[in-house]
């Protein structure tokens, strides 16, 4: 895509709103367990742990294909995987939603985590190479708060249009939402030669090629870099926590830990989505105006830790303190998003993909390991409760160990953020000597 003035600028801006697009799907289907969980244990007549499972099966392809998709985007571009991305997802999807087995559903949602995973390091690739470097942090603030109206879309709208419709016909519909999408980025991306680490012109054209050699070497220079880690164990820590609890386990905490109604829940969790999103936006934003990263992310990162206690006292809040402090976690949250700016400034600018697509991989690790472990905790103290139609139900007591582990979690990557390098919102990479 260009970077130049005139209609060139206009057709990068359609292409990124349309990744956008696809990223809110990808948001919708990462979250969409949370808003739907009575109705897959009912389907699927689930324990916690194979519940755990089924969500996180999409985060465990997630996780392993964040390094291959930085590779990809910074050699091919992101065209051509986003295009394999919208077909692959939309397979998924449709699998998904027609599934008479676990086994059945369990095959559809990793197809689904294989599709979509391209797409938010295919977004930052496309805002790294295409825009102003100093409004990075910014325009990916931007990009997720559009994105999370897919997290708020899979909170209480999912919950509300599962019951009316029934979630099956939901999964089936975004199946060609995918497909449609993917043609789209196909149709107004273009090829990228220059930028691209790894990547050479063909002598017939502008289309890269895959340099083996380079990307190998590539990848050792993020890997090696001391800086990149400690952005990943912040990533680890809060990301992985935020996954693991919206993402499943907070509906099932609030309904059978603190007896409210699944509406309440579910306006709970779209609550702190809201607050998720709106936090992006002031994350990146007034990191950018600072020219600082480390203190706003160590602000919000020991605050989110901090709540995360009041959870695991087990105390029944008032019902409005409860909302708030459901958004303003979901504010705090959103400070992990500085990881990716950071980790983008701390490696070399032709290396943006890899280096964010590592750090990526850290929250999306811990949510895979996160999930199921939560689940199995709570199966190990269950007392033997079961609703009327013969699922699980758990006690406050059980879902103690659970949170804790998430708390512990949160905790780690607050930690981890008095490790990270200041940048001062800049490239601060130097070649070794």
């Amino acid at each position: 895509m260009s970077d130049a003035g005139g209609p060139p600028t206009r057709r990068r801006r359609l292409a990124l709103a349309v990744v956008v697009a696809a990223y809110v799907l990808s948001f919708f289907q990462r979250f969409a367990p949370a808003g739907i969980a009575p109705d897959l244990v009912a389907a699927f007549n689930t324990t916690a742990s194979s519940l755990g499972v089924l969500a996180a099966t999409y985060f465990y392809v997630y996780t392993l294909m964040q390094v291959p998709t930085g590779i990809l985007v910074d050699t091919l571009g992101p065209r051509l995987i986003l295009l394999v991305g919208g077909l692959v997802g939309g397979a998924g999807s449709l699998l998904f939603g027609l599934a008479a087995t676990l086994d059945l559903a369990l095959l559809g949602r990793t197809l689904i985590g294989l599709g979509v995973s391209v797409t938010f390091i295919a977004m930052l690739k496309i805002i790294a190479v295409s825009f102003d470097e100093r409004r990075f942090a910014s325009l990916v603030g931007v990009a997720m708060l559009i994105g999370n109206l897919g997290s708020v879309l899979a909170g209480a709208p999912l919950s509300w249009l599962a019951q009316v419709t029934g979630w099956r016909g939901v999964f089936v519909g975004l199946a060609a939402v995918s497909l449609l999408l993917g043609l789209a980025c196909w149709g107004l991306l273009r090829e990228t030669a220059v930028g691209s680490a790894g990547a050479a012109a063909s002598p017939s054209g502008n289309r890269p090629r895959f340099d083996r050699t380079v990307v190998l070497s590539g990848l050792l220079l993020v890997l090696r870099n001391r800086d990149t880690w400690p952005v990943v164990c912040v990533n680890f820590g809060i990301c992985g926590s935020f996954f693991a609890f919206a993402g499943l386990w907070a509906t099932p905490f609030l309904t059978q830990a603190h007896q409210m109604s699944r509406s309440v829940a579910a306006n709970h969790v779209s609550l702190y989505f809201a607050g998720f999103a709106l936090g992006c936006v002031v994350v990146g934003t007034l990191s950018d105006r600072l020219g600082r990263r480390k203190p706003v992310l160590l602000a919000g990162s020991h605050l989110y830790a901090a709540i995360w206690f009041v959870w695991l006292s087990g105390t029944t809040l008032p019902l409005l303190l409860s909302y708030a402090l459901f958004a303003l976690m979901g504010l705090l949250t959103a400070s992990f998003t500085l990881t990716w700016a950071c980790a983008k400034e701390v490696n070399p600018p032709l290396l943006s993909g890899m280096s964010t697509s590592v750090t990526n991989m850290g929250g999306f690790l811990a949510a895979a390991i996160l999930q199921p472990l939560v689940g199995w905790v709570m199966d190990l103290s269950w007392q033997g409760g079961v609703s009327d139609g013969g699922a699980r139900l758990y006690s406050t007591a059980d879902f103690q160990a659970g949170v804790l582990l998430l708390a512990v979690t949160a905790a780690f990557g607050a930690l981890a953020a008095w490790r990270i390098r200041e940048t001062h919102c800049r490239n601060v990479w130097q070649p070794p000597a």
